[in-house]
């Protein structure tokens, strides 16, 4: 397939441009995290292979997927699929999602005298620290809401009809269903019918949500005894003593004494690998460590669920799991998961299996009809924030007044002169409590109208984006400055911004606009529509071909699956060359694109050194003498961390350019571009300001940020060269894409263009996969996630013509 532009080939740079101790070895995603003071941690546990007890690298492990984002270290693949091939996203060793902003153990490397500004990360480790100069700052409020937000989950599950006692073996339902699950894998029969859900019941208003109060202070950080005992425990068990913070804050109160009664525990701290966990426990308990033990069973069920989450699945296929767990020298797959049922670690659930296209099933139905069903298992609060994301979007659908109010008819009336595409989407918000609307980047100036006219209207009306560059630019269509009727998901749900909640903790307004919609994850889905109030407008607008969320789920995906809403797909198209390539990529073609301006330029490359090379040519001289477009406005987009043309090599020798020193503050001077990852899943691009006793101060998106110094390692990275995942829902003047030769396995179309449509003026490519790109473009779809989210609502929601 022919290259979409002219081919342009950049004159050598100078000598200091080129990228000495710019390359380093490969890094998989499941070696990342591994970090400096490896060693052998115990003997192994026999089980007829070779798990062996090493604790190696497991600090770094842990400070490399503690605050985890969006993952990309073998991004594609990290997104696998339903039935057998969630077995590779759930099994670490594919390297699926690797941490993203956060993952720096073994990325910053910093020397001694770069542990941090003043001092090294004491024995307090992960503290509360707040981030700002005082009260609460805005990532520790969010970090607050998401508690209070488990905390109701954790309600509606003692809620739930028929618990399971706690080492009770089960009965019921879930044993029924384990049985099920046996018989499909031994062939025996299909699924009985006594297991099918019951028909949905008619159209109901859903009930109302226990509203959210505002967010509290964080919890603080675990007392120095509790730490101390941990780290006794981790010591005395081969572990690394580094974790002692984490464990302790994983495990909560009595961490030494759970940790003692259940080494496998050690599971629940982010980073820690079941080999190392085995290792850990054969030194605590010595002859009693048995692979057969129901405890390693029951925790690695657990973790391969988690592990599914990081690849973006809210459950698992009970058959997948099973045979993930037997892959894992678990000898009755089975019984570890009726283990980790009956102690509630996870849930168990079943949906009916439907043909693509087909209707809902019939309210009645023939008893005696066996009805295909897959069996599925879940964490409890993925499960259970998908069920009230579910309820809460009914609500809203249920509650809106039949007869359209007049401030919604003034403001239809004031779009339908001026636009065609925005009156469509205000006429349908003015009938729906929920409306989709669809769209690239030019399409925003659509929800950018409804928002003017619904406020001119009288309206109480508030618009979010992802990230505050994106509310920055939706807010220009308004002609005004972030703050006032725009802001970000994460500043709403935290209380940092918008409208504010009433007497019952419902949200004042009348419409939420809330952009990027493919980012939002189900947790955080769950929490905006559960805070609106009866009656309001909810409207998901977002480029359905970009990628998918970084957290669990895929939210938008599964409501454009579902039709139980009115859908408005924008006709604007992005202009310019740059918008016909991207929408090109967008429907599966790499077109060939006249850029007279060069808005496109091509730049091939031979092998990853001569990758970073032109790169950095590219950003320091080539982009700014041809296009004005100074460094700290052009970005540079790789396809993972790891690898020699990574993001860990890339900002290495873009720093050594653009703005060296000697890293005396964690690797990091002032000046340096950064990005902050406040919280799991979230990226904000900044700079370094400077640093002294209280941590690393920064500007992330105009606003001032102090990192304490114990979490700079964990929380920032150097930020000239980032992975997709972390640049979606930014723009900027010009973006140098490097597609290096080991990049070819990982690409994807949402990849290709997510990266691709993140410039503005210029794209430069850094070329070297050949035919991998064209293929990847026309072959390589998003793969699937397992979500349950389609099947609540076709039960809770009727289709709408």
């Amino acid at each position: 397939m022919e290259h979409p532009v002219t081919t342009e080939h950049t004159p050598a740079g100078d000598p200091e441009e080129a990228t000495s101790g710019g390359a380093t070895d490969v890094e998989t995603g499941a070696a990342e995290g591994a970090g400096p003071g490896t060693g052998e941690g115990g003997a192994d546990v026999s089980v007829g292979g070779e798990a062996d007890g090493r604790t190696a690298g497991a600090a770094g492990d842990a400070r490399a997927e503690a605050g985890a984002s969006a993952g990309e270290g073998a991004e594609a693949a990290a997104e696998a699929g339903d039935g057998g091939a969630a077995v590779g996203a759930v099994d670490a060793e594919s390297g699926g999602r690797a941490a993203e902003v956060g993952d720096s153990a073994s990325d910053q490397s910093p020397s001694a005298e770069g542990a941090g500004p003043g001092a090294e990360a004491g024995d307090g480790g992960a503290s509360g620290s707040a981030e700002g100069a005082g009260g609460l700052s805005e990532a520790e409020a969010e970090l607050a809401a998401q508690r209070v937000e488990r905390e109701r989950i954790a309600r509606r599950k003692a809620e739930r009809q028929g618990p399971v006692e706690s080492g009770g073996k089960l009965s019921g339902k879930a044993a029924d269903l384990l049985a099920a699950v046996r018989a499909v894998e031994s062939g025996e029969k299909a699924v009985a019918p006594a297991l099918v859900e019951p028909a949905p019941a008619p159209r109901r208003p859903a009930p109302e949500p226990v509203r959210q109060p505002e967010p509290v202070p964080a919890v603080a950080a675990p007392d120095a005894e509790a730490v101390g005992a941990v780290r006794a425990v981790l010591a005395e068990g081969g572990a690394p003593e580094a974790l002692a913070p984490q464990v302790a804050a994983a495990l909560g109160d009595r961490a030494e004494d759970t940790l003692r009664a259940d080494p496998w525990q050690l599971l629940r701290v982010a980073g820690v690998r079941p080999e190392q966990a085995d290792g850990f426990a054969r030194a605590l308990l010595g002859a009693e460590c048995r692979p057969d033990d129901e405890r390693r069973g029951r925790a690695l069920t657990v973790w391969l669920l988690e592990q599914a989450a990081l690849a973006g699945h809210t459950a698992l296929d009970l058959p997948a799991l099973t045979e993930a767990l037997g892959k894992r020298a678990v000898p009755d797959p089975g019984e570890a998961v009726q283990s980790a049922l009956a102690e509630g670690d996870a849930l168990v659930f079943q949906d009916a299996l439907e043909e693509p296209g087909a209707p809902p099933a019939a309210v009645e139905t023939d008893a005696e009809e066996e009805v295909p069903v897959r069996v599925l298992a879940g964490l409890e609060r993925y499960a259970l924030a998908e069920e009230s994301l579910a309820d809460a979007l009914a609500r809203l659908v249920n509650s809106v007044p039949k007869e359209t109010e007049e401030p919604w008819e003034a403001a239809v009336a004031a779009l339908s002169a001026l636009s065609r595409g925005a009156a469509d989407l205000a006429r349908q918000v003015a009938g729906h409590g929920l409306v989709l609307h669809t769209g690239g980047e030019a399409a925003r100036a659509e929800p950018a109208a409804l928002l003017g006219a619904a406020r001119a209207a009288g309206l109480r009306a508030f618009a979010v984006c992802h990230t505050p560059d994106g509310a920055r630019r939706f807010a220009a269509h308004l002609g005004e400055e972030p703050g006032g009727a725009v802001g970000t998901v994460a500043g709403l749900l935290s209380g940092a911004s918008g409208p504010g909640r009433d007497a019952e903790g419902a949200l004042d307004l009348d419409l939420l606009i809330v952009l990027d919609a493919p980012q939002l994850d189900v947790e955080a889905a769950a929490m905006l529509a559960e805070s609106l109030p009866d009656g309001a407008r909810l409207v998901l607008s977002g480029d359905p071909a970009v990628l998918w969320s970084a957290g669990p789920g895929r939210v938008f995906a599964d409501l454009l699956a579902v039709p139980a809403c009115p859908q408005v797909a924008s006709r604007v198209p992005d202009p310019g060359p740059l918008g016909e390539l991207v929408s090109g990529i967008g429907v599966g073609e790499l077109i060939q694109v006249e850029a007279p301006g060069k808005e496109i330029v091509i730049v091939p490359v031979r092998d990853a050194g001569e990758a970073v090379h032109r790169t950095v040519q590219l950003v320091a001289d080539s982009v700014p003498r041809a296009f004005g477009v100074p460094p700290e406005e052009t970005v540079v987009i790789t396809p993972g961390h790891g690898g020699a043309a990574g993001t860990r090599t890339l900002n290495t020798v873009l720093k050594e350019r653009l703005n060296p020193g000697p890293g005396r503050f964690g690797g990091f001077d002032p000046g340096d571009r950064i990005v902050h990852s406040p919280a799991p899943g979230r990226t904000v691009p900044g700079r370094v300001v400077r640093a002294d006793a209280e941590g690393l101060h920064l500007e992330c998106a105009g606003a001032p940020v102090v990192v304490p110094r114990e979490l700079v390692e964990s929380r920032v990275r150097h930020g000239w060269a980032l992975t997709a995942h972390q640049a979606v829902g930014g723009r900027w003047p010009a973006a140098v894409v490097v597609l290096p030769g080991d990049a070819a396995d990982v690409l994807t179309r949402p990849w290709v263009y997510t990266a691709f449509g993140r410039a503005e003026r210029h794209l430069s490519v850094v070329h070297g996969v050949e035919q991998a790109l064209p293929r990847a473009v026309a072959e390589s779809v998003a793969k699937p996630r397992t979500t349950r989210l389609r099947t609540l609502l076709r039960v809770q929601l009727p289709a709408v013509d």
